[in-house]
């Protein structure tokens, strides 16, 4: 049995670093980039005025570029502490310690107190994440909400198959979906992991039809959560959006060779240029995106390994939000120090997350899958100690699909927030930023290869002194 104590131990660790780098940034750390608008429609929905544009010329008009999620979020706390930034970063560093929470209770099935401890550890105190807090962005919050949901829903997975879904079973889905549906008012893509919660909730060697069953409820309560947001875009965009009206935005950037893979201005084409209604030209720029994809696909394909690379081989978005907000408080210098610092961090852990991926000594190369998860095991490994961090996520997925993850929630749930993010933002573009929802299973997984990795070295060094 492993102590439940240890898990708010892990929490708490989480929370005083959090809040220690809030003490720093409060009166330092303006918004920035985003976060300027997050704020702002936060302040909005706090005083009343909804989820609205305030226009230079008095105009006001409904807005759903940004999703609302994580304003709504926001807009209570400021309505009761203040419209400031600090009690943003407050609510950060209060979510940003749910991370450590669900990386323990992630390892907390079949898993030994030391790893369980380790890994929300390693969650706790990850440069990364904690160097962000000050952010008023939503990439954080994404991947606190998005690993709370898996979490409940494997700590809910029943031992047994049985032959009905229990009631605590059937609260437990319907919790964790709309958990779920949150996560999709911050962050819309999450909604594809619906299906893959109503799994991770299922017993093994259960039947499709129960695995069907689960995944539909997940669903239907993420969706519930949302459905009221949704209409009243209809009712108020002109355009029956699920959560916001950016994703012509986003696949035209996409599409900006300029971007080399990352963000770039958007270019507004000819036919955009008097469309002013925000989910109209969200429209046409989408027209335009998909015209210039079919007009040169190889051009647009040739873009993704870009895309992957400003993505995951390098992390930095703490040092680029913080340079970015106030380069007097935080210097150009102080950016690339902390970057090397999250760098070594992000590629020890893939390390070990890696070695926790090996199969036994035992299993036999002769087994096409062992051959393949050592394979991706060790050519992920090197690929961690070089410049090529995506090459390492890359084999790191590998040799989580190889390993068989269904049967493990954990693995599952990394293949499947490590695969859709890749997706994502090879479809879209890439940013250090977004490979912060990855992190805290690379953590968890990391944990496990520590341990994994200190019983190897007695074991090589005992074979040593026998060959002697």
């Amino acid at each position: 049995m492993i102590p439940r104590a240890d898990r708010w131990v892990a929490g708490a660790v989480a929370l005083a670093a959090r809040i220690a780098v809030v003490l720093w940034a409060q009166d330092r750390i303006p918004p920035a980039a985003d976060g300027i608008y997050y704020h702002r429609l936060a302040s909005r929905l706090s005083e009343g005025s909804g989820y609205t544009w305030l226009w230079p010329d008095g105009a006001v008009t409904h807005a759903a570029h940004y999703p609302v999620g994580y304003p709504a979020i926001l807009a209570p706390f400021y309505a009761v502490f203040g419209a400031r930034p600090v009690v943003a970063m407050m609510v950060n560093a209060l979510l940003g310690a749910l991370v450590a929470i669900a990386v323990h209770s992630l390892l907390t099935r079949s898993r030994s107190r030391a790893i369980a401890l380790t890994g929300a550890l390693f969650a706790a105190l990850h440069p990364a994440l904690v160097a962000y807090t000050p952010a008023v962005m939503t990439e954080g919050v994404t991947a606190a909400l998005l690993i709370s949901a898996m979490a409940l829903a494997a700590l809910l997975r029943p031992s047994s198959t049985g032959t009905h879904l229990s009631r605590l079973g059937l609260m437990g889905l319907l919790g964790s979906g709309a958990l779920l549906g949150v996560v999709t008012l911050v962050r819309p893509q999450c909604l594809v992991f619906a299906p893959l919660l109503g799994l991770i909730a299922t017993p093994r060697r259960a039947s499709l039809a129960r695995v069907g069953l689960q995944a539909a409820i997940v669903t239907a309560a993420a969706l519930t959560i949302c459905a009221p947001w949704t209409l009243r875009n209809c009712r108020k965009m002109g355009a029956c959006a699920l959560v916001s009206v950016n994703g012509g935005w986003n696949l035209l950037i996409g599409t900006n060779p300029r971007g080399h893979g990352g963000w770039a201005a958007l270019e507004t084409p000819d036919a955009c240029r008097e469309v002013f209604d925000e989910a109209a030209k969200d429209r046409c720029f989408g027209r335009a995106a998909a015209a210039q994809i079919a007009h040169d696909p190889a051009a647009w394909l040739a873009l993704a390994p870009a895309k992957l690379r400003v993505s995951f081989d390098y992390c930095g978005a703490a040092g680029w939000y913080l340079h970015e907000s106030a380069p007097e408080h935080f210097s150009a210098s102080a950016k690339v120090a902390l970057g090397i610092v999250e760098t070594i961090v992000v590629r020890v852990l893939l390390a070990l997350a890696l070695v926790g991926c090996l199969p036994s000594r035992r299993a036999s190369w002769k087994y096409p899958r062992v051959a393949v998860a050592r394979g991706a095991v060790l050519a992920g490994i090197a690929a961690s100690l070089s410049a090529s961090g995506a090459l390492a996520f890359s084999a790191l997925a590998i040799a989580l699909a190889a390993r068989r993850p269904t049967r493990d929630p954990l693995r599952s749930a990394a293949l499947a927030v490590l695969v859709m993010t890749a997706l994502t933002h090879a479809t879209f573009f890439g940013a250090g930023r977004y490979q912060l929802v990855v992190l805290p299973f690379i953590a968890a997984l990391a944990a496990i290869g520590t341990t994994r990795l200190a019983r190897l070295v007695p074991s090589v060094s005992n074979t040593r002194s026998t060959s002697a």
